[in-house]
């Protein structure tokens, strides 16, 4: 769960830090006050959005931290599978942000904002203020439903996409590979002349190199000789300046007094290798010289050969290697065309059989999919009655699409709130707070499938009051009794729930504005309960009031409140 937020320098807040707890943490606090800042700050810490207006004017950097107490081994699994490791249970997640930069880090290790995101999935879930018209959309209705049924849909969804994948592969090489008999004569044609030129050249692997090795020996004949013959008079024994003869002088005088100190033994010796090496060099360079040959026909052929290689290069491959490969792919394109109708036969019967495969896969996932949906209308059905939906019908039907990586599904939420009214698409009967509620309810239901530890709602309570947001507020209770959730209220019933009850304020300092939050004690929080039911006046009766309904809300969380 959330434990720590550390926010500095960012729109209305200056430096303030908040410490969650369990169950249900509760902020409230006037319009205007900051309280989607703060909810933005988080959004923010795991890889959100952000422009240079939303560091405070007199700052240089804003900063955002998240600290998160994991203890759950299957998020932890999760977690390491991308190369993150909690330290003492926790994770410690922060962004800098300077200018149009900004720095991620995760446990003080740099990473990419779609590291934060993929972390932050799967630590908590942000509700905010326009989710739930996502709920319009039936690509996202369709999501729910997979998210909702992942332990099983999840791998036919993977299988599915393979097939799809493997039939839009075979699909576009029957397109690329239709044409007339006129075109694949002048292909055939083309493609003959091209591998005959290869075969004729009979180029071997590596001979290129060989080639221009032998080349440029022989351009640079004439200045290998002279150098070699000046090498062979420096070091040669013939003449009287060649070192050769010059070391054999000196050994003759070192051995003239060797025997009159025996110290000059070893420097004898090493003379002695020296000229025995140096007398080995000569020989090998002398039957260099002798064995050296310069071959005109020859050379006429390496260049004439190389000038032809070259040539190949040009056209097929900047190596011998390359050529040959080109070779083969022409060659077996050469092979495909000349049994063209036999090719295109096999390849329609590849096509037939990946299609059947992949319409078996979408079934498959069909099937899945719809056992899932009855599951789901019931519980939704269920979640729906706890939330004030007195008389609600509510059902996903089922159409078919054309091919594609996630089936050939699509889905429909329908819903009807009232008696004898017959079902219609969310868009044509629901109000803005009636969306709010469904997807609370979604929320709730899903939640309960993938063990996420932390749930954040911004106002899940917009277009609602009375009754239904007394039924609001129990639902909120027993969620924060199941996990850790953090909500942005502005409605008395909500906040009487809390478990934590924070107060965001908007305070002035002389010509400078800025936000803080701080956790209410039970009487301050009483006082807050008092201010969102009575206004701008607080009357003892309004007081009294706030306190009977919290200490109604104490009587009903004691009491475990059930779904």
């Amino acid at each position: 769960m959330l434990i720590n937020l550390h926010v500095k320098n960012l729109a209305l807040i200056r430096e303030e830090e908040v410490e969650f707890q369990s169950g249900l943490n509760i902020l409230t606090g006037e319009t205007g006050a900051g309280k989607s800042i703060l909810l933005g700050s988080i959004q923010l810490a795991l890889g959100g959005k952000m422009s240079r207006e939303m560091i405070r004017e007199d700052a240089d950097y804003a900063l955002v931290e998240l600290t998160f107490q994991v203890e759950d081994p299957r998020i932890r699994r999760e977690l390491e599978a991308l190369g993150v490791y909690p330290e003492d249970d926790q994770i410690w997640m922060s962004r800098r942000m300077a200018g149009k930069r900004s720095t991620n880090r995760i446990n003080g290790e740099t990473c990419t904002a779609a590291q934060m995101r993929a972390v932050g999935a799967l630590l908590l879930d942000i509700h905010g203020q326009h989710e739930h018209q996502s709920l319009l959309n039936r690509k996202r209705q369709l999501d729910i439903l997979d998210e909702y049924g992942k332990e099983k849909i999840e791998p036919i969804k993977v299988q599915t996409a393979a097939a799809y994948q493997a039939y839009q592969k075979l699909a576009k090489q029957m397109s690329g590979d239709q044409m007339d008999e006129e075109q694949r004569k002048r292909e055939v044609s083309f493609l003959e002349f091209e591998i005959r030129e290869l075969q004729e050249a009979n180029l071997q692997p590596g001979e290129d190199e060989e080639l221009e090795k032998q080349h440029r020996k022989l351009s640079n004949g004439k200045r290998i000789l002279e150098t070699l013959n000046q090498v062979h008079m420096c070091t040669g024994y013939d003449d009287a300046g060649g070192a050769g003869d010059r070391l054999g002088q000196a050994l003759q005088l070192l051995g003239g007094i060797v025997d009159l100190d025996e110290d000059l033994e070893p420097m004898e010796e090493s003379l002695t290798d020296l000229d025995g090496l140096l007398n080995d060099f000569n020989r090998e360079l002398t039957d260099y010289l002798s064995e050296w040959e310069f071959d005109e026909e020859e050379y006429y052929q390496l260049e004439k050969r190389l000038d032809l290689i070259n040539h190949l290069k040009s056209k097929y491959g900047n190596s011998v290697e390359e050529i040959q490969k080109y070779q083969k792919k022409q060659e077996q394109r050469l092979q495909k065309l000349q049994s063209y109708e036999e090719y295109k036969q096999e390849l329609e019967q590849k096509l037939a059989r990946q299609r059947k495969k992949l319409d078996e896969q979408c079934k498959i996932l069909s099937k899945y999919r719809m056992e899932y949906a009855k599951q789901l209308e019931r519980q939704v059905q269920t979640q729906l009655t706890d939330l004030n939906f007195l008389h609600v019908d509510f059902a996903i039907e089922f159409t078919q699409q054309g091919y594609t990586s996630g089936g050939a599904d699509q889905v429909e939420f329908m819903i009807s709130t009232n008696p004898g009214e017959p079902r219609k698409p969310f868009g044509k009967v629901v109000s803005g707070g009636e969306l709010s509620r469904i997807m609370l309810a979604i929320k709730t239901l899903l939640a309960d499938k993938d063990q996420i530890e932390t749930l954040i709602f911004d106002e899940i309570d917009t277009g609602i009051s009375g009754r239904t947001a007394q039924k609001v507020s129990e639902k909120m209770a027993y969620i924060g009794g199941q996990r850790q959730v953090i909500c942005i209220t502005h409605l008395p019933q909500i906040a009487s729930m809390a478990d934590a009850h924070y107060s965001i304020e908007k305070k002035q300092q002389d010509a400078d504005t800025f936000t803080s939050i701080r956790l209410l004690d039970a009487e301050d929080s009483v006082k807050e309960l008092a201010r969102l039911l009575g206004g701008a006046e607080i009357t003892e009766r309004v007081l009294e009031s706030a306190r009977e309904m919290k200490d109604l809300a104490d009587q009903q969380k004691n009491s475990r409140l059930k779904l």
